[in-house]
């Protein structure tokens, strides 16, 4: 059919070390492939794994980094699959949360970094700068990282404004003590997050996919949303797993992006 398209999000537990989380990345883009998919995302800094507190990682590593991601590009070419991989780079001295763009051939689109950081991650990451839009075959896509998707619309619209049918929201979040745990997405009790995943995609008309890892208790979960801001597929919280979405990509028009007029 034209104009569609099939992506898959990697919906995957914390990498217990980071060379596990290579491991996990490769066989999660071979699945991919098999199960038809042009794209498949991982959430926010798979590779080596999110420094949130009480993670134990190494220190930022640039040499494993660059040995991770030929791994990645290697893997990316042997599927025939274009990877979004969330992961980090360092920069003139600076950590910077970011994804990697690999093409379906293997070679190296680009980085999207995360421009917008948390208060909470200043101590750890530095925000980066500028936004792109990507190509895989017919699909342009966006990539708006975490915090900055669920609280900045403008890092979704900016993408779509470009020729983006599809932004990607790599994030991670993780269960907090005390904390609701859903059991249907988007649920009124639970927190905004999600709620503005729907809203971000029904704001600019153009198609949504988050992806979290898979944890006990996590108040957020993998999914994808329709350009009219319904919910076209979501993973059950906590079930690790590839959840695959098939768009359909004359309905993410950008109408609505399109026509926003700064005030």
């Amino acid at each position: 059919m034209a104009g569609a398209c099939r992506i898959a999000l990697a919906n995957l537990r914390f990498p217990a070390a980071a060379a596990q989380s290579v491991t996990l990345a490769e066989q999660a883009i071979a699945q991919a492939s098999s199960a038809g998919a042009s794209i498949v995302c991982f959430p926010e800094c798979f590779v080596p794994g999110y420094r949130a507190p009480g993670k134990q990682l190494p220190p930022p590593d640039p040499a494993f980094l660059e040995q991770a991601w030929e791994c990645i590009a290697k893997a990316a070419a042997r599927a025939n699959v274009a990877v979004i991989l969330g992961t980090e780079r360092i920069v003139d001295g600076k950590l910077l949360a970011t994804a990697l763009v690999v093409n379906q051939d293997g070679t190296i689109a680009g980085f999207q970094d995360k421009v917008q950081i948390d208060p909470s991650e200043e101590p750890i990451y530095t925000p980066g700068s500028g936004r792109r839009v990507f190509r895989a075959g017919e699909v342009t896509f966006g990539i708006s990282i975490c915090h900055e998707g669920w609280r900045y619309p403008e890092t979704f619209r900016w993408a779509v404004r470009h020729g983006a049918q599809i932004v990607f929201h790599p994030h991670f979040h993780e269960a907090e003590p005390g904390g609701y745990r859903p059991a249907t997405f988007a649920h009124p009790a639970n927190t905004f997050h999600e709620k503005a995943i729907l809203c971000r995609a029904a704001e600019n008309t153009c198609y949504v996919a988050t992806v979290n890892c898979a944890g006990e208790g996590s108040p957020t979960t993998s999914a994808v949303v329709r350009p009219d801001g319904t919910l076209l597929s979501w993973q059950p919280y906590g079930k690790e797993g590839l959840l695959m979405a098939d768009l359909d990509l004359c309905l993410a028009t950008g109408l609505l992006a399109s026509r926003y007029k700064p005030v």
